[in-house]
């Protein structure tokens, strides 16, 4: 693919995309890695090791970098900036991912569909759809999910917890994303605006919803 690296062992773990191959397994349950760390990280799952601590709120992580980020948005630090329209982001994944919105670039595709997407994490959850496979499962109930988020989200349920909380009212949510829309009644920002009409809308499935106006088409 022509990308370019600025040491050897990168490459390398770049160039196993390509070819497929994942030479580190994990020892629980043989799942396979392109690199030793991933596989290490993974099978912190199995072991429940988490040797990294938020300093704000001591929260355990399972790796670094999820670490990091989680202690940004605490403080609500932002060091990754869009160049084409100055969205900032917590972490350079983020904004990677975010980028894609204007280049149009989905560089994963789907073996059995052919859909496209643009960071490996959506093709993964979506292979599930084909596997079924639900890997994530409640630890109170037992429900299983295709999303570990969905399944963190879920236990919150359970527990009351809600750890995203607004700074300019104070009121908490059990998700990220469900403070992010609240936050939008704050700022007055509508992001996701109909192509047919003009008229913005606060989240992507009120857009969905009213373009179905225009076609006829029941979402």
């Amino acid at each position: 693919c022509g990308k370019c690296f600025t040491d050897k062992s990168r490459f390398i773990i770049h160039q196993r995309i390509h070819t497929g191959e994942k030479p580190f397994s994990c020892s629980e349950c043989g799942k396979c890695f392109t690199d030793k760390s991933k596989c290490v990280r993974h099978e912190r799952i199995h072991t429940g090791e988490k040797p990294f601590s938020c300093s704000e709120c001591g929260k355990c992580f399972t790796d670094k970098s999820k670490c990091v980020t989680h202690e940004r948005m605490l403080m609500g630090e932002k060091p990754f900036s869009c160049s084409e329209c100055g969205k900032s982001f917590t972490d350079k994944g983020s904004l990677i991912k975010h980028q894609r919105i204007h280049t149009g670039e989905k560089p994963y595709s789907c073996s059995k569909c052919g859909k496209s997407f643009t960071d490996k994490g959506s093709l993964i959850k979506h292979q599930r759809i084909h596997t079924g496979e639900k890997p994530y499962s409640c630890s109170e109930c037992g429900k299983c999910f295709t999303e570990k988020s969905k399944c963190v989200r879920h236990e919150r349920i359970h527990t009351g917890e809600k750890p995203f909380s607004c700074l300019e009212c104070g009121k908490s949510f059990t998700g990220k994303l469900s403070l992010v829309m609240h936050e939008r009644s704050h700022t007055g920002e509508k992001p996701y605006s109909c192509s047919l009409c003009g008229k913005s809308f606060v989240n992507k499935s009120y857009l969905v919803r009213h373009e179905g106006s225009h076609t006829g088409k029941k979402v």
